[in-house]
């Protein structure tokens, strides 16, 4: 058994095709086959069903899964320990909510890449539990979500706060009060996202139980919100983001409080030069977004009652 042959298993099962693997470990497709078959045979076992079409993970191939990730996490680990410099370099696969991807992490993303030019960074987005899940078997080693609970096996710190803004097209007047949103649609993302979890509660707070529409896409919902469609609820990176040319108007309501976006990484995953200067960066970044300083120069905005 050896580590090539540990990690064309588990490319070819995260990326679910042998000729895919085999671009992205820059070899050739019969290689992989022919690897993965000698170790089925020293296994004993098939690791994939084969039909017309594809591969599909077997139950042994499930159980080995967890061995082989735990293994190349080691030895992952084992070269960054007797690495002849601390200078940050190599994959690092990063996983974030697509607020934070798309309204807080680009310009980081651009200032952590001009300062450990020899990361390769990799950046995914997804549901936070998603995510958290990626992160608990090792095929992430960090992720920014929206939410602070327990994980086994992970860590955690928070790295910045959104403060919550309604939005609304300027042709739909002021919004003073929950029951101002009678009749205008909403447009939240699907039910899960913590951003929705808090609108609902402030709407059920003050009696108003209204339909909520699903869409899970921040472009899609500034889209329909900038065309007079209906109202959303976002966090203060979107709003910053679209602010210039979206046509809106923001209001804050002093019970709709922010939310703590946190860094998660894996307990074991040990010594990781690149994640510890991603989060290092972070934490500098926005220091003062956790000190409620999140915007120097704030868009005009309407402070509801």
């Amino acid at each position: 058994m050896e580590l090539s042959q540990l990690r064309m298993f588990k490319t070819v099962h995260d990326f679910g095709s042998i000729a895919r693997a085999a671009e992205l470990l820059h070899c050739v497709p019969s290689n992989i086959t022919a690897r993965l078959k000698s170790l089925e045979r020293e296994l004993g076992t098939p690791l994939f069903f084969r039909d017309g079409r594809g591969l599909r993970i077997t139950p042994a191939g499930e159980v080995f899964l967890d061995y082989a990730t735990k293994i190349l996490c080691l030895a992952d680990e084992a070269r960054r320990a007797v690495a002849p410099t601390n200078t940050p370099g190599g994959p690092l696969r990063i996983g974030a909510i697509e607020s934070s991807a798309t309204g807080r992490l680009p310009r980081l993303l651009a200032k952590y890449h001009a300062l450990y030019p020899q990361v390769s960074l990799e950046l995914s987005t997804g549901t936070w539990a998603q995510l958290l899940d990626d992160t608990q078997h090792h095929r992430l080693d960090g992720v920014i979500v929206a939410v602070n609970i327990e994980r086994p096996g992970l860590k955690r710190a928070v790295v910045y706060q959104e403060d919550l803004i309604l939005i609304a097209s300027a042709s739909h007047g002021p919004l003073r009060k929950a029951a101002d949103l009678q009749g205008k649609e909403i447009f939240m993302w699907p039910p899960g996202c913590p951003y929705r979890l808090a609108l609902e509660q402030w709407l059920l707070r003050h009696d108003q139980v209204l339909p909520i529409v699903s869409i899970a896409s921040y472009g899609a919902i500034v889209g329909c919100v900038s065309a007079g469609a209906g109202v959303s609820l976002v966090p203060r990176g979107i709003y910053d983001q679209y602010r210039h040319s979206a046509g809106w108007q923001g209001y804050e309501f002093p019970e709709l409080t922010s939310i703590d976006n946190l860094f998660y990484w894996h307990e074991n995953a040990g010594r990781h030069p690149a994640r510890e200067a991603f989060l290092a960066l972070l934490q500098t970044e926005f220091q003062g977004a956790l000190e409620g300083d999140t915007d120097t120069t704030p868009a005009p905005m309407e402070q509801a009652p």
